[in-house]
């Protein structure tokens, strides 16, 4: 896998760099800045971009603004965000559009190294990979004034594992229950939320991704 690196943190930077060389992956750049950011990704066209949220000079949003205008101008470049904390706005933000090739990790995620070069296959596969506890406390921001609302607890926990990206199979494993189960709460999450059964490849995380600025 082609990778780019952006985070202003140079031990970040050196320290992920040498993981993923280690696990067989290619560091085809690793920058600073979003200014950088955007012009390595322009001249390397990488699978994924490993992003964070705050970059120089601001340290506000820049990094999620790149990646932003990385969704729009090389959709198929994947996008795997990192934060320190929970960015609720920057996350509603980045995944009100198209849930392809997209992932949101906290930083913290990275110690966990199975898990995280997981994360980045799933995204560079055009998967969804979010972080428990980004999800966890989106479906809380909205929870109070939108039709997510209408999901029993059940249904949130599969909801929430359906947003990392897991297929019914992992759900089940995770949860305890019967494959059948899983697919019993899928169904009744669409039909509570009103998505067409014809919604395409991103269905099964459009549930937290439709609603997210409502």
């Amino acid at each position: 896998m082609r990778l780019i690196l952006a985070d202003d943190s140079v031990l970040l930077r050196e320290g992920l760099t040498r993981l993923l060389a280690e696990a067989g992956h290619d560091v085809v750049a690793a920058v600073g800045d979003a200014p950088a950011l955007l012009a390595a990704v322009a001249g390397h066209r990488p699978d994924v971009a490993v992003i964070d949220v705050r970059m120089p000079p601001g340290h506000k949003d820049e990094g999620l603004r790149a990646a932003l205008e990385i969704r729009a101008r090389w959709p198929e470049v994947g996008v795997l965000v990192l934060s320190q904390y929970v960015e609720q706005h920057y996350a509603a933000t980045l995944l009100a559009g198209p849930a392809e090739g997209l992932g949101y990790l906290l930083k913290d995620r990275v110690s966990e190294v199975a898990d995280f070069l997981d994360s980045l296959e799933r995204v560079r596969a055009g998967g969804t990979a979010f972080d428990p506890e980004v999800v966890r406390q989106l479906l809380a921001r909205t929870s109070h004034a939108d039709p997510l609302s209408r999901l029993s607890p059940r249904e949130g926990e599969v909801l929430a594992h359906l947003a990392q990206g897991l297929v019914n199979a992992a759900i089940a494993e995770r949860l305890h229950v019967s494959a059948s189960t899983v697919e019993k709460h899928v169904n009744a999450i669409m039909d509570k939320l009103d998505l067409p059964r014809d919604a395409g490849y991103s269905r099964r995380v459009l549930a937290i991704l439709r609603y997210l600025e409502s």
